[in-house]
């Protein structure tokens, strides 16, 4: 026998489970069956290519009230003494850092359906045990078959073991007060609750009452085993549909919509997708969470991360897809280049597009709370989907200038709403509407009664290099390039070479100042009420998405901007007569300095000099107090 700690990671976890209060301690028999499931399904795809695998499937659950266990049998993959102690000592690859985390912070309502998002239900078995014993064996082949045992209290002990069969049996030691885990009527209840649809037999002794008084044993199967997938949605009730999508997303908390498919042709293939109510929290960890659907071959299990049955951008829809096409030895490595995929693939993307376009259609509200938690990876696609990016367009939701806070508009509405003298779909990027609201590159649009959409997602300017038309009109950044509205553009053209050659001194003085920092100083038609805005070149990119890129530790070299003045802002006249007066000023320096950190912080970019900009305000206050 040797004796061995756990990992540092595992005993916080094993820490939070056994010393925290859970109101739904069910959870562990659920885990339990579940991770027996999952070792028969791999049992079963071996058996494709190795008849020793093959055999009467099932699991069984077996109470003994005398001695206080309950014992959770799989005849299924079974594992080796490497094995167990790399998937029992150690949890490293399931994330389980972020997982304790999520754990401390969430409630303990809600903390057990953390558990299976990482792959570790199994340790849920000690939130009613006082020790847990595993006795596992790979194959008939393959010896010896292992002994784990632990309370949970910093170490296991693990052996070999008798056991002479293949599978995993799992003996649950209760706590003094876990008895109700004995009963046959709870046993069933969790099983039909969590596992029904599970395509193996589930069974538990049963004692049976002859008719001469004399009792019988017998084995009573607990679950219907029918694929949910293959019935008919008039059949499946809520529950049915709920206990399954936290199968499929390993209990991330309830689906918004269910989908089902059945495709025949070129093709044929049954499916049952869902649309959670809830982002993941991992959905943009990719080293904490599975991607892709669940692939069945003709009801038997291939993989539960094949990502190649749907594009990234929808991966935040879980499910099903069962082919009757592919052939049942069909490999996990020639998936990617498999045509029949292919064609799954674009199938599931067409009908879950549907399926959105019609809520948002008919469920404006349901759609709008979808929007809100996965626009930011729905969008993804527009940049990465060209086959259905103006599918996508259309899904895509947006706050503008003209809609009260927190209401999103389509580009449909947008479009819809445009007066007749609008020639382009305006749009502006940033972190948050308040930053948006007041920047000064939207004065003249606003005067003109056009609007603005608001684009908020770090997301969006990415997304916005391949959205360059949407019904025939262009999208224009408010921010970037030259600005002239066509209905007036030759008399601001004429305003601008004027203001040009009358504020020459200053333009000339500023650009002097802040040639580190500007391209350009120069003239626009896009302000009215304040003296001056920045803003970038046709193609360069926003101070947002630099930031944006720093933070990921990205080399990204400084862009210089460019600083437009308001030639009928009186400011602007002030100062060009303060440089005709003396352009080496001090003070000139001083409110110059005062402008362009006032253009910084109308677009909310930081500062460089706070104090200095502090200090010069103050002196502007006392001037004007005395």
């Amino acid at each position: 026998m040797a004796k061995k700690q756990f990992k540092t990671e595992v005993q916080q976890l094993l820490d939070l489970v056994i010393h925290s209060l859970y109101s739904n301690k069910d959870i562990f028999l659920r885990e339990l069956v579940a991770n027996a499931a999952d070792a028969i399904d791999k049992a079963r795809f071996e058996g494709l290519t190795n008849a020793e695998h093959n055999r009467e499937w099932g699991i069984r659950i077996v109470p003994d009230k005398e001695n206080k266990t309950l014992k959770i049998i799989d005849n299924g993959i079974g594992m080796t003494e490497d094995e167990v102690v790399e998937n029992i000592g150690t949890i490293a690859k399931s994330g389980t850092k972020a997982f304790l985390k999520q754990l401390e912070e969430s409630k303990n309502a809600d903390a057990p359906e953390l558990i299976g998002q990482f792959g570790v239900g199994f340790y849920s078995a000690f939130m009613v045990a006082d020790k847990v014993v595993i006795e596992t064996k790979k194959s008939a082949s393959e010896a010896p078959a292992v002994r784990w045992e632990s309370t949970g209290s910093g170490s296991y002990d693990i052996r070999e073991s008798e056991k002479s069969t293949p599978g995993t049996e799992i003996t649950v030691f209760l706590k003094e007060a876990e008895g109700l885990y004995l009963e046959e009527w709870k046993i069933t209840e969790i099983i039909h609750k969590y596992s029904d649809f599970i395509a193996y037999p589930i069974s538990t002794p049963h004692v049976k009452v002859n008719d001469d008084k004399t009792e019988t044993v017998e084995e009573r199967v607990l679950n219907s085993q029918k694929a949910i997938w293959l019935r008919k949605p008039s059949e499946i009730t809520d529950e049915e549909y709920q206990s399954f999508f936290a199968h499929v997303s390993h209990g991330q908390g309830k689906y918004a919509k269910a989908i089902h498919i059945a495709a025949e042709g070129t093709s044929e293939f049954k499916a049952l997708l869902f649309i959670p109510e809830v982002m993941p929290f991992n959905i943009f960890m990719p080293d904490f969470q599975k991607k892709g659907l669940q692939l069945y071959v003709k009801r038997v299990f291939i993989t539960d991360e094949c990502k190649e049955l749907i594009p990234d951008y929808l991966r935040f829809v879980k499910g099903v897809v069962d082919s009757g096409d592919l052939p049942l030895n069909v490999s996990r490595e020639i998936l990617q280049d498999n045509a029949i995929i292919g064609r799954i693939q674009k199938a599931v993307t067409s009908k879950v597009l549907n399926e959105l376009k019609k809520m948002q259609e008919s469920e404006p509200e349901a759609y709008r709370k979808f929007f809100k938690e996965f626009g930011k990876v729905l969008k993804e696609g527009i940049h990465t989907d060209y086959t259905n990016q103006e599918k996508v367009k259309a899904l895509a939701l947006y706050e503008s200038m003209n809609t009260p806070a927190g209401e999103m508009i389509s580009l449909a509405d947008y479009v819809k709403a445009m007066p007749e003298n609008q020639k382009d779909i305006y749009f502006i990027t940033g972190d948050s509407r308040a930053h948006l609201e007041s920047n000064p590159a939207l004065e003249l649009l606003r005067s003109k009664g056009f609007d603005v959409l608001f684009m908020t997602d770090p997301i969006d300017e990415w997304v916005m290099q391949s959205m360059f038309q949407y019904e025939k009109k262009s999208f224009k950044n408010v921010t970037k390039g030259e600005f002239e509205l066509d209905d007036d553009k030759e008399a601001a053209e004429k305003e601008i070479a004027e203001a040009k050659e009358k504020f020459k001194l200053l333009t000339e003085t500023l650009q002097k100042k802040f040639d580190a920092s500007l391209k350009e100083v120069r003239f626009s038609s896009r302000l009215v009420d304040s003296p001056a805005c920045l803003v970038g070149d046709e193609h360069s990119i926003s101070p947002q998405m630099e930031r944006l890129f720093k933070a990921m530790n990205q080399e990204m070299p400084e862009t210089k901007r460019i600083l437009e003045l308001n030639a009928k802002h009186p400011l602007i006249a002030k100062l060009q007569s303060m440089a005709e007066a003396n352009a080496a000023d001090a003070e000139l320096d001083m409110y110059a300095q005062l402008l362009y950190d006032q253009a910084l912080l109308a677009e909310g970019s930081p500062i460089a000099d706070s104090l200095n900009f502090s200090k010069n305000l103050a002196k502007i206050m006392l001037k004007s107090l005395e």
